[in-house]
């Protein structure tokens, strides 16, 4: 079997879409980055003539010796997924294209999204490769770093503000008091990471926050190697912002208890965050909820079913 996996460069992306397209291939797959040019960039996955040769040099070339099945994410890859589909290629577009779902064979979409339809699958939260096996490697290869202690370990993922999370400086910073005062309290380990997403002039808020404690804050490559995977592979427990449905969903996938800082939320990340509670996999910080710490870990049921679903279309 040929799994390619197409994104448009983008982490999240890139992440959902190697995930599943590995899970399929049963190795790691193939990623093509695509390089679209405009209009095809503005205007996918809504089709333009010759947009095979619209999505860049790499797409041009697939196009000559497609694969048997094509693992896309986000909307230039859409567009990919449609024009190899009329070459042959059996396609599976992770999240809503916004247009019409009978342009591919199956569409993967998160629960808190309203698409449904015959070939559209869902799932709760997103995709990612985490099980096992992947913390096991994680743990083989990057040791527990002793600044992080002996003692039982929180790690604590700040994102950013966005149009559905309404976040700001003081607040975040003084949630993030409060863990250096619990862990300090304690003698266990704290760890922090800030992301992309995280406006710089929180940073010196954060640091301050940290300041005078044993807590490590990784806030950009200055700090050294991100530590987002060894973070996921010995916290004992995992606090985050309520703004990423990727990073909430990779941190439910590790057998930490999980909690999400309670700010204001509404839309869609709302919708999921009320189910990861209602499963108990997931709680507001400091709401008294017991949680269930079963592993959540949907890429791996979403690849049987997509197997399946392609075999009937044979």
């Amino acid at each position: 079997m040929t799994v390619l996996a197409m994104s448009d460069g983008r982490a999240g992306n890139v992440r959902q879409a190697q995930a599943l397209a590995d899970a399929l291939n049963g190795q790691e797959a193939p990623h093509l980055r695509l390089d679209p040019a405009t209009p095809w960039r503005w205007l996918a996955p809504r089709r333009l003539p010759a947009a095979g040769h619209g999505l860049g040099d790499g797409f041009a070339a697939l196009l000559r010796n497609p694969p048997a099945i094509a693992v896309g994410c986000g909307r230039q890859a859409a567009l990919a997924t449609r024009v190899l589909r009329d070459v042959g290629t059996r396609t599976v577009q992770i999240l809503d294209p916004r247009i019409d779902p009978r342009h591919w064979d199956l569409l993967v979409v998160p629960e808190h999204d309203a698409l449904r339809g015959p070939n559209v699958l869902t799932l709760l939260g997103s995709l990612n490769p985490i099980d096992d096996a992947w913390l096991a490697e994680v743990r083989a290869n990057q040791p527990r770093p002793p600044a992080w202690g002996g003692g039982a370990l929180t790690a604590v993922m700040i994102g950013g503000p966005t149009s559905a999370v309404a976040m700001d400086t003081p607040d975040v910073a003084a949630f993030v008091r409060e863990l250096v005062d619990e862990a300090s309290a304690a003698g266990n380990g704290l760890v922090i990471t800030t992301s992309g997403r995280t406006p710089r002039d929180w940073l010196p808020a954060l640091r301050d926050a940290v300041a005078r404690s044993s807590a490590t804050l990784w806030s950009g490559d200055g700090d050294g190697p991100n530590p987002h995977a060894a973070m996921l592979a010995y916290a004992d427990r995992i606090v985050c912002t309520p703004d990423s449905v990727n990073m909430l969903s990779e941190a439910c996938a590790t057998g930490a208890s999980v909690e999400w800082l309670p700010f204001a939320v509404r839309g869609r990340i709302a919708a999921f965050l009320a189910a990861l509670a209602a499963r108990r996999r997931a709680r507001p910080l400091g709401a008294a909820m017991v949680l269930d710490t079963t592993p959540l870990r949907e890429t791996a049921r979403i690849a049987g079913e997509v197997r399946r679903r392609l075999r009937e279309l044979r």
